[in-house]
């Protein structure tokens, strides 16, 4: 199936804006379920320069920097990716989580090395003995890693309540937990931050999911949202490698989810930040649209 995504991000400025330097991650990667078709990013008004780069990670990234001075800023990202019918990754077995996390802790090679430096804390995953307690319930001795995983994943889902307003990006992850309440973001946070109590190596994947309206409702222009899951590090038989899961869901993603980019967490794969001088106060609108080619939604304005 090919989707074809919209991301339009606009600033409004109450005082003019001098000059700015912004850093993009809306450029989809590359992997064995996902190809880029199309793509194309403009920006408005014009950057004084622009480069395409690739992060630490392995992200594309787009960097541009405004020199004029300006009240208004456009980014539109407009993309054509085809997620390709692989079967679904694994959701058990594997190897003990012990024998994952004794393997990263002594990494051996490129591939044990990257899984290693996801078991570290960074700065939107951090951890208390009580985190560490929620998760060891998934994890007794000997259990598979993906079965852990798995239960882990559906135990944030159930005990947690999906509530934009309980948090904002910076909330610490034993704050999620003890309200337990957040958002897509949060509730990968707090299983990243369970997995790496624990010594397992997980990261944070950032994306599109892409949804389907009510029985007799239109798909509405704009109404989809960037969505944020976990991978974990799974060695052994069959190489599984990095395998997903969707806490917020409380799925393994699949056919559903486009991949933009992943790291340590959020601030690693923001979709836009920037240093700006000037501008004061500003208002942002962000509108999203995923939906497959052929599909014709409706315009919430006509």
């Amino acid at each position: 199936m090919i989707y074809r995504v919209v991301h339009i991000t606009e600033y409004q400025y109450a005082d003019p804006v001098a000059t700015s330097h912004h850093l993009l991650h809306l450029a989809p990667r590359e992997t064995p379920r996902q190809i880029n078709r199309r793509e194309e990013l403009s920006v408005s008004p014009v950057p004084a320069s622009r480069a395409e780069r690739t992060d630490y990670f392995g992200n594309r990234t787009t960097y541009f920097e405004m020199q004029s001075t300006h009240r208004e800023l456009t980014v539109e990202s407009r993309r054509e990716i085809e997620l390709l019918p692989l079967p679904p990754p694994p959701s058990s077995g594997g190897p003990a989580w012990e024998t994952v996390r004794d393997l990263v802790r002594r990494p051996c090679d490129a591939e044990t090395l990257e899984a290693c430096e996801m078991t570290y804390p960074s700065p939107f995953v951090r951890w208390s003995a009580e985190v560490a307690r929620f998760a060891e319930v998934s994890f007794p001795a000997g259990r598979p890693l993906l079965d852990g995983l798995s239960d882990l994943t559906h135990r944030i889902h159930s005990d947690l309540t999906y509530d934009p307003a309980a948090t904002v990006v910076s909330t610490p992850v034993d704050e999620v937990l003890r309200l337990r309440r957040g958002v897509c973001q949060d509730f990968s946070h707090l299983e990243i931050a369970c997995l790496r109590a624990l010594g397992l190596p997980a990261r944070y994947v950032s994306g599109y999911l892409v949804t389907t309206p009510a029985p007799g409702k239109p798909r509405l222009v704009g109404a989809d949202a960037s969505h944020a899951w976990l991978e974990v590090y799974c060695p052994g038989p069959g190489k599984q490698g990095w395998v997903p899961t969707d806490p917020t869901n409380d799925i393994v993603p699949d056919q559903k989810h486009i991949t933009i980019a992943w790291g340590r967490d959020f601030g690693d794969v923001t979709p836009m930040r920037g240093v700006i001088v000037g501008g004061s106060r500003h208002e942002l609108r962000v509108s999203v649209d995923v939906a497959a080619l052929g599909d014709e939604p409706e315009d919430p304005t006509g």
